[in-house]
């Protein structure tokens, strides 16, 4: 299937006009649909871009939504996935070879969690293809803990209280057994990434070129508010936008504060 899309007309969501479905390369899940500017929207790991169905209604009026499940989570392939240490990288230039099939010269790039970091990272190895970047709970770089990481090696079978939701949300989703292998190769590629310097897209935040907004909740513990913006700052035309009293998740506690910032943003770049 390398290389490839194949297209389903069944529309599994309520949408305004037709959608375009399937899978491209090694089972890289994709859903487009729209007129005008093209938004790629990505949702975070373990997730699904029914996550973000709040975002894709607000947009599907005025722009071209490509909506893509990261490789491993929702419906895209591998499952269960081993995480290796090099999948940021990897994901993103799968992720731009997907735009080169469909035909898409440049897009904006939004994403939430390890979807902002693609965004990031994207915009950093190909600059022209980005008309703008806007993230949530994405800072180019992993800050860590020993502890965090072992809480996220364990997360299925041992979750501390912060992080039974999602252990409850990976479990039913991907059952326990494929829950348990995401979360020990995602901690592993982790632990990994921060014993290297932690560096994701940091180093070459001169490289995006493109307008940036990046935002992040006052009480993210994954991307505090100072690492995320530090990296604005490093971005040439990098802003930073604080959800306040939000956490990681700002689509699911501040929907309504998120969108009409995504929109507006969207609609002046």
């Amino acid at each position: 299937m390398e290389g490839s899309r194949t297209i389903s007309n069944e529309l599994e969501h309520p949408t305004v006009g037709s959608v375009v479905m399937g899978w491209y390369g090694p089972g890289l899940w994709f859903e487009d649909e729209g007129q005008g500017d093209a938004v790629v929207l990505m949702p975070g790991w373990g997730g699904s871009i029914v996550d973000l169905d709040g975002v894709r209604r607000a947009l599907r009026g005025g722009f071209r939504v490509i909506a893509v499940d990261l490789p491993g989570s929702g419906r895209s392939q591998p499952q269960p996935r081993a995480y290796p240490p090099t999948y940021y990288v990897d994901d993103a230039h799968l992720l731009l070879a997907l735009l080169d099939d469909l035909g898409v010269g440049a897009a904006h790039l939004v994403g939430f969690s390890d979807g902002g970091e693609e965004a990031l990272l994207m915009a950093r190895l190909r600059p022209a293809r980005a008309l703008s970047v806007l993230t949530w709970g994405a800072a180019g770089s992993i800050v860590a803990t020993p502890e965090m990481l072992r809480a996220l090696r364990v997360l299925i079978d041992e979750p501390v209280p912060e992080l039974l939701p999602l252990a409850a949300y990976l479990a039913e989703k991907y059952g326990a057994d494929g829950a348990r292998t995401m979360a020990r190769t995602w901690s592993a590629a982790m632990a990994a990434i921060v014993e290297a310097g932690g560096d994701i897209s940091r180093s070459g935040a001169a490289d995006i070129t493109c307008p940036a907004l990046l935002i992040t909740g006052t009480h993210d513990p994954v991307c505090p508010p100072d690492l995320v913006r530090e990296m604005a700052a490093a971005i040439p035309r990098g802003r930073f936008l604080e959800a306040p009293d939000a956490g990681h998740p700002v689509h699911v506690s501040h929907a309504a504060w998120l969108i009409p910032r995504i929109v507006s943003w969207l609609g002046d770049h």
